[in-house]
């Protein structure tokens, strides 16, 4: 044990009972010292006993802070010394420095409380809670409470003060001795074994380093408890300090360890999560590479500390809440924090700060298994690869690899093997929160083969079919073999037997580390594969890169790509595969798609595929050549629609169909002027966006309206100027202005409106709105046009047309999104004669709108959505959708309400249910979490606080689930 100090030693009095302090007896203190009458409630801790001071008007006056009698005044001193050279060389941070008593001191002393001097204090109250009061924690807090750590030890780098000279069992330069100490006190005999051993095992990674590590004055309990937050509606923002106890001089690098430790205490935490606040630190404070060594065991031993010292504090103070209230958080942080070995954290760490250096090659004396490299063929299982089009048809794919593995072989390779360190998108989960990333290689011979061993080493075997050859410096294992070697064994002799077209894995790690599971996270990759390395050139291979060179994929994006043409999320996922209701990214992470109702049939629809690839072998044209699927495609839209809506016009997109069906009314009418409602998006061309009055889409909406542009109210039935029984207003008020304008010698062409108020998440129109104002427009001689870009194609379930919902039929039909499943296909649509008086204006012409490559696809997603019965599954799978959603509003009030029918729903987020104030930070956070968690989803609306859920029709219930499931989880556990 380390020598004597002069102020507290742990080691000499390790029982340390909170003092006996009711809150009379703090209002007393605060009355006699402070001049205060005041209300006080005691806070939780463990050694110390602090009460909150409020006025009466609740606002915050103090905290009561009296010290356990242990401390000496000199430690204390030195506490608020410290508090106040931070509060004064970081302005942007809050402290809790020590205010005066009605004496001018900053310490009262005071007897009678206890059998010696109790010393209190009354420190700055700082309002906002703690970061300890939020379930989950953002990766934005996260590296918010790094960052504090960091100025917060760059702040007290040069401090000085008698008071630092003190043991105190948080200290993680005596962590081990606490362990030994206190272990005891731990009932469950199985923890009790397992904190001890992980404690030594941190303590042979910390104790080799003691030398290396700074040492100076630091807080050593900036956790979340001690850090202070200014709520804001997307999250916290740590920006805070208090609670000086536990000031010591000791190793820098503990400051850290201890604030990153209380971060997997948290509701969805992985070890990994601590990263962001290990960054923000290094950023402030950098650290040398013996303390980012030693920072991941210093962690683990932090939590082992937690969790033997509540036992034995629990057993000295039983009535003391706070003691039971942090041991279910201490366990799950110490669990996490043990749950993946030391050296691969460490190697994580490393990492993520750069300091990772680059392990060499592997060299073999004798090839594993001797073969012309000329002779091996190498698998792409990356998501980009093509052995994967098609193969997520049914869900997962199969054993896409050994299938492929069979083909190569019979093409004549010798041997097939796969890629190192490569992110498999066949291994993942489509709905999970898995990103598999391959430790080893897989291996499959044309006949069978002796596997030599590639150096002198040790044969062991570790199981039926799997080998382990142990040499000086690295570990080889390979797994689906027989007729293992057993002992000593000399490079070149048989380590194994492998058949023919029989799958082989092999890895290869330095000798001493632990054995890699045979896929890790991508956020854990970086810790295996600093241990494991790539077997290829064992065969005589060169080491495989997988895929690409790094590259800063937004970087590029923004040199070459207009960045007006914005995309989702700050750090989106680099997204290359779909299929069906699931997208897929680089890092091998499927993720539930619940946004694109463009791809109505799911993505990667193989027939819509094969007919492309069908017709692009034929011909693609233009509609100027006589060619029969424009005309069937022509006749099959028609169909669909109620007479006297017979005549088509196809179009690449559904800007260009609504600017088009916006042409046709105008020349149709001789007229210029046209209404739209408020709040709605039509499109980006000059005549759509015209019209368009959505101010998510452009903040100027309302205010840049050309003069031929008219708007009526939105008929928002949920929080619009009607409501409730008086929704029927709107069609009034619509039909009001409608004759206004006439009156006025401005009669309308056209009112244009979605039949669903897409825009607004997919809320339905006040029953009878539309008919009541096509009425009105149509006496004035105008037409009606209905944009059914986004809510067509049976996406509401039981109607085809959104205007079927409304029991109305329009003058003009818009359509785009679905149309093509993706592919750039619109139409219009209307009756002869509109069609006819459109020939004012010249001749239309589309370059591919109408192509037989556009017909085919458009007819192939007509069938698909008949014979797949997509139309139908909107009615089953949305009605379960939406009565789960609903059951969700019940539980967390945020949820305002839940618009729409089918599969065209939107979850409205409010702050308050009864003013139904929006909630668009909470919503950005809300899709941020979801991202994290496996779903893609996006806020919509005028105020951005709607949850746009327009997932393809292929989506089913066990989605659906994983999608509410999620939400739930965000909502409760927080964003």
């Amino acid at each position: 044990m380390s020598t004597g100090c002069t102020g507290f030693d742990f080691f000499e009095q390790s029982e340390l009972p909170a003092p006996r302090v009711s809150e009379t007896q703090a209002q007393q203190i605060l009355s006699t010292h402070y001049g205060l009458t005041a209300r006080v409630v005691s806070l939780g801790s463990q050694q110390d006993r602090n009460f909150v001071v409020t006025g009466d008007d609740g606002t915050g006056l103090g905290v009561l802070k009296v010290a356990n009698t242990a401390f000496t005044p000199v430690e204390l001193a030195a506490q608020d010394a410290a508090a106040r050279l931070i509060d004064e060389a970081e302005p942007d941070l809050r402290v809790a420095v020590p205010l005066d008593n009605s004496a001018g001191e900053k310490c009262t002393t005071i007897t009678g409380l206890a059998p010696g001097p109790t010393y209190v204090r009354l420190l700055r109250y700082l309002p906002g809670g703690t970061l300890s009061e939020s379930a989950h924690l953002s990766a934005a807090a996260v590296a918010g409470l790094g960052d504090i750590a960091g100025r917060v030890s760059r702040a007290l780098r040069d401090f000085t003060h008698p008071g630092l000279d003190r043991k105190l069992q948080w200290d993680l330069r005596f962590g081990i001795e606490v362990v030994d100490r206190l272990s005891s006190h731990v009932s469950d005999p199985v923890l009790r074994s397992r904190l001890e051993s992980v404690a030594r095992d941190a303590w042979s990674r910390i104790s080799p380093l003691d030398a290396a590590l700074p040492r100076q004055a630091a807080h050593i309990d900036l956790t979340d408890a001690n850090v202070v937050v200014t709520p804001g509606a997307g999250g916290v923002r740590p920006d805070g300090v208090i609670d000086f106890g536990d000031l010591s001089h000791t190793w820098a690098v503990s400051e850290l360890a201890i604030t990153a430790s209380s971060v997997l205490g948290h509701a969805g935490a992985q070890p990994s999560s601590v990263l962001p606040a290990i960054r923000a630190f290094h950023a402030v404070r950098p650290l040398s590479e013996s303390e980012a060594q030693a920072l991941w065991p210093l962690l683990v031993l932090r939590t082992a500390v937690l969790i033997v010292s509540g036992a034995q504090q629990a057993a000295l103070d039983p009535d003391n809440d706070y003691l039971t209230e942090q041991s279910d958080a201490e366990r799950q942080m110490f669990d996490l924090a043990a749950s993946v070995p030391l050296d691969v954290m460490s190697a994580v760490v490393m990492a993520a700060l750069g300091l990772a250096g680059t392990p060499a090659p592997v060299t073999a004396q004798v090839p594993l298994v001797a073969v012309d490299p000329a002779a091996v063929a190498t698998l792409d299982l990356s998501t980009t690869s093509e052995l994967y089009d098609g193969a997520f048809d049914a869900g997962l794919p199969g054993d896409v690899a050994s299938e492929a593995a069979a083909a190569a072989l019979q093409r004549g390779a010798a041997l097939v093997v796969t890629r190192f360190a490569e992110a498999r998108i066949g291994q993942a989960p489509l709905l999970s929160q898995d990103s598999p990333v391959a430790t080893g290689i897989s291996v499959w011979p044309a006949t069978d083969i002796d596997v030599a061993a590639p150096w002198d080493g040790l044969a062991t075997e570790d199981g039926p079919g799997r080998v382990t050859l142990r040499g000086n410096d690295l570990a080889l294992t390979v797994t689906g073999v027989r007729d293992a070697a057993h002992g000593a064994v000399q490079a070149g002799q048989r380590l194994a037997r492998a058949d023919a077209h029989q799958r082989v894995e092999v890895s290869v790690r330095t000798a001493q580390a632990p054995v890699p599971p045979p896929f890790t996270r991508t956020d854990l990759a970086p810790g295996w594969l600093a241990f494991a390395r790539d077997p290829r050139p064992l065969l005589g291979l060169a080491p495989q890169h997988t895929g690409r060179p790094p590259t800063d994929l937004l970087s590029r994006r923004d040199a070459s790509f207009a960045s007006v043409q914005e995309f989702y999320y700050r750090t989106p996922p680099q997204i290359e595969r779909g299929r069906r209701h699931f997208l897929m990214s680089t890092a091998a992470r499927s993720y539930l798609d619940m946004v694109n109702n463009v791809t109505v049939l799911g993505h990667a629809h193989p027939r819509v595929a094969d007919t492309a690839s069908r017709q692009l072998r034929r011909l693609n044209t233009n509609s100027r050549f006589n060619y029969e699927a424009v005309v069937e495609f022509s006749e099959r839209l028609a169909a669909l629609l109620p007479d006297p809506l017979d005549t088509v016009f196809l179009v690449n997109s559904g800007s260009e169909a609504s600017d088009l069906a916006i042409r046709l009314a105008t020349a149709a009418t001789a007229r210029r002027d046209v209404i739209a409602v408020r709040e709605a998006y039509h499109g980006w061309t000059y005549g759509t966006d015209a019209v368009s009055t959505s101010t998510s889409d452009n903040p100027n909406a309302l205010a840049t309206r050309p003069d031929w542009v008219h708007t009526v109210e939105s008929p928002n039935s949920f929080r619009g100027k009607y409501r409730g029984p008086e929704v029927f207003r709107y069609a009034e008020d619509a039909v009001a202005q409608i004759d206004e304008m006439s009156a006025a010698g401005r009669a309308p062409a056209a009112f244009i409106c979605e039949s669903v108020y897409g825009n607004a998440g997919g809320m339905a129109l006040p029953s009878g709105y539309l008919h009541q104002v096509y009425a009105a427009v149509r006496a004035q001689g105008g037409l009606a046009i209905s944009d059914e870009v986004q809510v067509g194609y049976g996406r509401l379930g039981h109607w085809f047309w959104g205007f079927e919902q409304q029991q109305a039929v329009p003058d003009i039909v818009s359509i785009a999104k679905s149309v093509g499943n993706g592919y750039p296909l619109g139409a219009v649509i209307t009756s002869r004669e509109v069609a006819e008086r459109f020939s004012s204006q010249g001749y239309f012409f589309s370059s591919t709108g109408g192509s037989p490559l556009s017909c085919a696809i458009g007819m192939t997603v007509l069938d698909v959505l008949r014979d797949e019965g997509l139309q139908q599954n909107a009615v089953h799978v949305g009605g379960h959708l939406k009565a789960r959603l609903e059951a969700l509003r019940d539980r967390h009030p945020i949820i305002g309400t839940v618009h729409g029918f089918g599969l065209y729903l939107g979850v409205e987020m409010v702050r308050d249910t009864a003013t139904l104030e929006p909630a668009p930070e909470e919503t950005a956070a809300i899709c941020d979490r979801m991202l994290e968690l496996g779903v893609i989803i996006q806020p919509t609306g005028d105020h951005m606080n709607i949850l746009k859920t327009k997932p393809p029709l292929c989506i089913d219930n066990a989605a659906a689930d994983f999608y509410v499931d999620t939400l739930d989880r965000v909502l409760t556990e927080g964003w």
